[in-house]
């Protein structure tokens, strides 16, 4: 274990829980990862199976955090799992980490990913004492551009070709959030 590691914390907005992935979670995730919309953006397995999303829950996802590499949430809301968010490629030396998200289907369109991430990429920010948060979202992903914009991130440029998806190489819009942006 890295004596570099995000706490096990659970984060609470007005409407949503920021808690660790549980087993109860397995079908709403394979269902969610399944959705056309969520494999379009993300270079997720496909077909995802429910081994997929146990090994994500029980092994992959607490290996991350541990690992010091970054911290992965389900986004509960009401008891329902309306998507995940997650920090991901964390330089410790550098204090920089980056934001990953998917939403579930019939939670799309309601603010809850822009709620999420304004929630987590506060807190490491301010409680993890980090400088830099960053969001790279596919060029064509309007939903996730309105995301990085709700959430006060500002766009910095495109990387070209820099990202993959199922359908191959894509540019990536590059977005960041850093803590003199929360004292303006």
């Amino acid at each position: 274990m890295s004596d570099q590691v995000f706490p096990d914390v659970v984060l609470r907005t007005r409407r949503l829980v920021l808690r660790a992935l549980l087993d109860e979670d397995v079908d709403a995730i394979v269902a969610a990862v399944s959705d056309p919309l969520t494999q379009r953006w993300l270079p997720l397995p496909d077909p995802y199976s429910r081994e997929d999303a146990m090994s994500w829950v029980r092994e992959q996802a607490p290996a991350v955090r541990t690992g010091g590499r970054g911290l992965t949430r389900a986004i509960d809301w009401d008891g329902a799992l309306a998507g995940v968010i997650d920090l991901k490629r964390t330089d410790w030396r550098r204090r920089e980490t980056e934001i990953g998200y998917w939403a579930a289907p019939t939670f799309r369109g309601q603010g809850v990913m822009s709620e999420a991430t304004v929630a987590l990429s506060r807190w490491v920010l301010t409680e993890a004492a980090f400088e830099r948060v960053v969001l790279r979202i596919a060029t064509g992903n309007q939903a996730s551009t309105r995301v990085a914009e709700k959430a006060g991130f500002t766009y910095e440029g495109t990387a070209r070709n820099a990202g993959i998806v199922h359908a191959g190489r894509l540019d990536l819009a590059i977005y960041s959030l850093i803590p003199d942006d929360l004292r303006s």
